[in-house]
């Protein structure tokens, strides 16, 4: 009996690991840098940065909060580029009052427009940070701290400890701080290097597991040999908002500030049987003799929220040999380097990379044209539909295989197989 629960503990052990792994971007992470660049009378100043090292998940609106415990008293006099959310109890200080006295300080990004002398390098951007795939220079969020009634050497400060990121909601964990080689930096002029004084990383990772109880996207399927549309599944997405739902004519979507996002982002859906925010449409438009078209359409079902620098990842063997693309950005994913069946788009900069709310506007679609391997393409048996689909680094939910459009042939076939069963029956029990 012992070996039995064992085994469970095991077994659910992968089934949570699997869980939390995500297998088409498996070193995906956000690692936060804290660089101190001086020492001061009773602290130092440090550089902290967030870089997200996630190929096709990104952070959006209304942008990371992250937080952390301080291993002594420390205080935070000054920020610049961030801010904490609370200031605390800073009664004891006379005269020169600190920015945060909290024990567990929460900091969020300021928002774009703040003035100059707020500002540091990559930041001000609302906490919007992009995936590291898409735009690399995006893909970064900084600020400066100064802390106080901290340690003044390498050998007495503390790291804090019990890191946490919201991006924006739940789903990251963080690690603890590890102390690194300190970082180099590079002088403008590039003549010289300088180095950080003490430097320590926290490493983040994602698991859609910890973020939601539902998927948040679903997937849906066509082509030009099936009249027949296989639908997301239904309640793809958990059907508990479907109580406050709205209808695509009701008269409350003529309402002013309908597209305001709540506080606590509680989402506006259109009435639909599967109830996801977002749906992917993969339709096989066209076969050629040497080439194969699809047509990728995203649509918006969330009144109260638009997708900004929105990423689409697709798993596809054909995806090796992609032609052209059409009104998307795209680039491979190739994961585990040999196998090249992962590509992620993305919206063309200032054209269609924001998809907005749900409504006449909320969809956005492209097509892409693929080179046929003669020795694999096939349009039997599901073969020319994605094997995984993630939207904003979410996995999508798919329809079940047998629900695929098939081949007209191939149902004549199986309804010969079936009548000829049904023949063959019959006949044993007149004999019999």
């Amino acid at each position: 009996m012992r070996l039995f629960f064992s085994f469970c503990f095991f077994f659910f052990m992968i089934i949570f690991s699997a869980t939390a792994y995500d297998p088409l971007d498996p070193s995906g992470n956000i690692t936060i840098k804290w660089d101190i660049m001086s020492w001061t009378a009773d602290g130092y100043v440090a550089t902290v940065t967030m870089n997200n090292f996630q190929m096709y998940r990104h952070i959006q609106n209304p942008g990371w909060t992250l937080g952390w415990t301080w291993a002594k008293k420390e205080v935070i006099w000054s920020m610049v580029g961030a801010q904490t959310t609370e200031q605390g109890d800073c009664s004891k200080f006379k005269g020169n009052v600190p920015h945060c006295c909290k024990k567990t300080p929460t900091v969020v990004d300021l928002l774009p427009g703040v003035p100059y002398n707020q500002q540091f390098s990559n930041c001000c951007k609302g906490g919007v940070i992009g995936a590291w795939g898409q735009d690399p220079s995006a893909a970064v969020s900084q600020f400066q701290v100064s802390a106080g009634l901290a340690g003044t050497t390498n050998k007495t400060v503390k790291l804090p400890k019990n890191f946490t990121l919201l991006g924006p909601g739940p789903g990251y964990t963080c690690g603890p701080a590890k102390i690194v080689p300190s970082t180099v930096f590079l002088t403008t002029d590039k003549r010289r290097k300088t180095q950080a004084l003490m430097t320590w990383n926290v490493t983040c990772t994602y698991s859609q597991f910890l973020a939601r109880k539902h998927p948040s996207c679903c997937v849906s399927f066509s082509s030009f040999y099936n009249d027949t549309i296989t639908p997301c599944p239904s309640c793809a997405c958990g059907c508990e908002n479907k109580k406050g739902c709205v209808k695509a004519d009701s008269k409350i979507l003529t309402m002013k500030g309908l597209n305001t996002p709540k506080k606590d982002n509680t989402p506006l859906l259109q009435c639909t049987h599967h109830m996801c925010p977002v749906r992917v449409h993969w339709h096989v438009k066209t076969n050629y003799k040497d080439y194969w078209r699809v047509k990728i359409a995203i649509t918006n079902f969330n009144y109260r929220m638009n997708h900004t620098l929105w990423t689409l990842a697709i798993q596809h063997p054909n995806l090796n040999n992609v032609t052209q693309v059409f009104s998307f950005d795209y680039k491979p994913v190739s994961p585990y380097g040999s196998i090249n069946d992962t590509g992620m788009f993305y919206g063309t900069k200032f054209y269609n990379d924001l998809l907005m709310e749900a409504g006449p506007s909320g969809n956005v679609q492209s097509e892409v044209l693929l080179q046929k391997d003669q020795k694999t393409f096939t349009l039997k048996q599901g073969w020319a539909f994605p094997r995984k689909v993630y939207f904003n680094g979410d996995e999508c939910m798919l329809p079940p295989p047998d629900s695929y459009p098939f081949l007209p042939n191939s149902a004549q076939g199986n309804f010969a197989s079936m009548s000829l069963n049904i023949l063959l029956l019959l006949l044993f029990i007149s004999i019999w």
